[in-house]
């Protein structure tokens, strides 16, 4: 059987014969002398057209060149912009589209978009359905691809378009001159104060193909738009509702390859309208794993019923990276990170692309280099909540650490804990949350036994803030010297007296026997330190510190082990004189001797580097795979004026020397359970041979 579908096609009025005969005299659909439309069928438009422009004749998907990843690190600078509107003159309207495009390409900006229907107005009402006002769109549209002809940026606009006898909500997808594509809008909503249905069709089922000032122009849904020099950039536009409807066009469009969607938008204002748009555009681009451009419109729409705020958005994967404030007419203009959305996708194994049978790719060529600077922010401490402390996120992060720990206690029947006990941060947060897990239980906090295990290096400070911590938390302490234990073992394995990592090691391997033979003989269990800094780091004595029962730290990073202890030490001011000095001290193994004075001479962040720096590059690295030339870039832009990039660079080849030559401990990790995002546990997050070869990661680190 035949399709009998119709197709559009668009003629020049030099075709004016030819086109109703092919049409079999059926009258076309607009007579204004410049631009002709006219409906026939699939066999008929095969022999008007030729085969070369029947779309059903063309590849869905053209060939991709995978090798062209650019060298631009994923950076791809956006911007969402909202022209004044002068209501019902697309003559005007198109030279305030000019000026924003202008203006964002003065910026760097590599893709606008623009708010819906800003060619002609949204609250134009009954004034789409004039002759006039629709050829002066035309005009306009001409016009604006005429002047941005040599601009280097992809940018949509929204306009009326008469097509198939129908009026349709489009974007106008433009760059280098060309109009790219036009996609009608799919959900018209006619509810409420919106009656588009009066006036515009939803958008036709079939895409077909359009020529439109000489050029072919596919007109539908469901394409995605590619650069042919960064092919990673692929990108979907829908418009205002679609974005509201239960079934977007932009989750299609993700599934089909889409990292980057528009959505030109006319959203009036109301009271609480945008605290719900910028929860819907967030979410869609968590939902999608996407970047979400959406831009609203503002000035110069008609104030007869509605206002509208400009309200300009651009979301990450979940995150607002940039909005405007409302009624301020403001660009909002960012960088995305295409290469954080694809490390996203390869994680995600429920997110699969599916290219659907509708599914049309456009080529396009905009070379992308990398920007000077960055116009976004990768926050300075990517573990801890930016701001002021938030004690609400503290107490969620002990309950999820506690209820793991908890959990384990019950399991095992066990109402005991055992934990070393320094005076140092980290077994100060697991003596925390051992006391919490215990309360929260039910069980006596009199049963944790707090051991102080004091050696060569430990000093008076850490010391006595570990017995007055036990003391404030009303748990049982204990004290130990294990110092003629250790010489005795030295002793028989005829140990030299040097002091290197034997004399360490040693040490470190004595309190984990010593704990555990204590947990075996009152039968409880012994609470692991160690946190995820350490144990990316490898800063920890194999089967010593980096073994234990049940690990509460293990995906704990040592900036935010500082954040908690602080958070408790305000929440629970009792305690609060032992933390803050903790707080204070420098971090230590105190596994080398004091100094005359007594005090620690053995810092951590003097031997490793400093673990705001460590902590950055661990999140980064474990979450999105980032290379160490774009953990370099990011440091250098968080740090900027703390670090400088030789010290940066020092430090990220120390990281990945540490972190590659150290899984052998993280591939035997006791139980902890998961609390954040990045997390290196063997049975989960993280599955990494011990003897992988890291030399391409460490050249390129030290080649920077």
């Amino acid at each position: 059987m035949k399709n009998t579908e119709p197709i559009t096609a668009l003629r020049d009025t030099n075709k004016l014969e030819e086109d109703l005969r092919a049409a079999d005299g059926r009258l076309p659909v607009s007579k204004n002398g410049k631009i002709r439309f006219v409906i026939v069928s699939p066999e008929e438009y095969e022999k008007l057209a030729g085969k070369d422009e029947g779309i059903a004749n063309k590849p869905l998907i053209p060939t991709i060149d995978v090798s062209a990843s650019g060298d631009n690190l994923g950076f791809v600078r956006a911007a969402a912009a909202t022209p004044f509107v002068h209501l019902g003159n697309p003559e005007a309207n198109a030279r305030e589209i000019i000026e924003k495009v202008g203006e964002a390409a003065a910026k760097g900006v590599h893709v606008l978009a623009l708010p819906e229907l800003c060619l002609s107005g949204y609250t134009l009402g009954d004034g789409f359905l004039d002759e006039r006002i629709l050829q002066g769109v035309l005009d306009g549209v001409k016009t604006i691809l005429e002047k941005t002809r040599d601009l280097n940026l992809l940018f949509a606009f929204g306009a009326p378009f008469h097509v198939l006898n129908r009026l349709y909500n489009c974007a106008f997808v433009c760059y280098g001159g060309k109009i790219l594509g036009i996609v009608p809008k799919t959900y018209v909503p006619t509810y409420s104060e919106f009656y588009e249905g009066r006036h515009f069709a939803p958008a036709p089922e079939r895409l077909i193909k359009l020529r439109i000032f000489g050029d072919e122009v596919p007109f539908g849904t469901g394409i995605v738009f590619f650069d042919q020099d960064y092919p990673s950039l692929k990108i979907g536009v829908e418009i205002c509702e679609d974005l509201w409807a239960p079934s977007s066009p932009s989750i299609g469009l993700a599934l089909a390859g889409a990292t980057v969607m528009l959505n030109l938008s006319s959203s009036n204002e109301t009271v609480g309208k945008a605290s719900y748009r910028r929860n819907l555009v967030s979410m869609a681009s968590a939902k999608e794993v996407a970047a979400y451009i959406y831009a609203d419109s503002g000035e110069g729409e008609s104030t007869s019923d509605l206002v509208f705020a400009s309200h300009n958005i651009i979301a990450e994967n979940g995150k607002i990276l940039c909005e405007t404030p409302l009624f301020g007419m403001k660009m909002a203009v960012t960088d995305l990170d295409i290469a954080l959305l694809e490390a996203e996708r390869r994680r995600i194994g429920t997110f699969k692309e599916e290219v659907g049978q509708k599914t049309y790719y456009v080529p396009f060529k905009m070379p992308i280099s990398l920007p000077k600077t960055l116009c976004r922010e990768y926050p300075r401490n990517p573990f801890i909540p930016s701001g002021e402390l938030d004690c609400e996120r503290v107490t969620a992060i002990l309950d999820i650490q506690a209820a793991g720990l908890s959990s384990r206690l019950r399991a095992i029947r066990c109402k005991k804990a055992v934990i070393g006990l320094s005076g140092g941060l980290d077994s100060t947060l697991a003596l925390l949350v051992t006391h919490r897990a215990f309360v929260n239980s039910g069980l006596d906090p009199k049963d944790i036994m707090a051991i102080t295990l004091p050696c060569f290096g430990t000093s008076k400070r850490t010391h006595d803030n570990a017995l007055l911590l036990a003391e404030s938390l009303g748990v049982s302490f204990r004290e130990i010297n294990i110092s003629e234990s250790v010489k005795c073992h030295l002793k028989d394995i005829g140990y030299d007296g040097d002091l290197n990592v034997v004399y360490e090691n040693a040490q470190a391997r004595e309190r984990t026997q010593v704990l555990m033979d204590i947990a075996n003989d009152i039968g409880a269990i012994m609470i692991g330190t160690g946190d995820l800094s350490e144990l990316c780091l490898g800063w920890c004595t194999y089967n010593g510190d980096h073994m234990s029962m049940y690990g509460v730290n293990a995906s704990i990073p040592k900036t935010l082990v500082k954040y908690l202890v602080r958070g408790y030490a305000s929440l629970h001011p009792k305690c609060a004189p032992s933390l803050l000095d903790i707080l204070d001290t420098p971090i230590s193994p105190e596994l080398l001797p004091t100094d005359k004075g007594g005090q620690i001479a053995q810092k951590t962040e003097d031997k490793i580097g400093p673990y705001d720096l460590h902590d950055f590059f661990i999140y980064y690295y474990l979450r999105y795979r980032f290379r160490p030339k774009k953990l370099h870039l990011i440091a250098r832009e968080a740090f900027r004026g703390v670090y400088d990039e030789e010290t940066i660079k020092k430090w990220l080849v120390v990281f990945f020397k540490r972190f590659l030559a150290n899984q052998f401990k993280r591939n035997c990790l006791p139980d902890g359970a998961k609390v954040g995002s990045a997390a290196i546990s063997p049975r989960g997050d993280l599955r990494f041979p011990s003897d992988a070869d890291g030399s391409l990661l460490i050249k390129e680190a030290e080649s920077l």
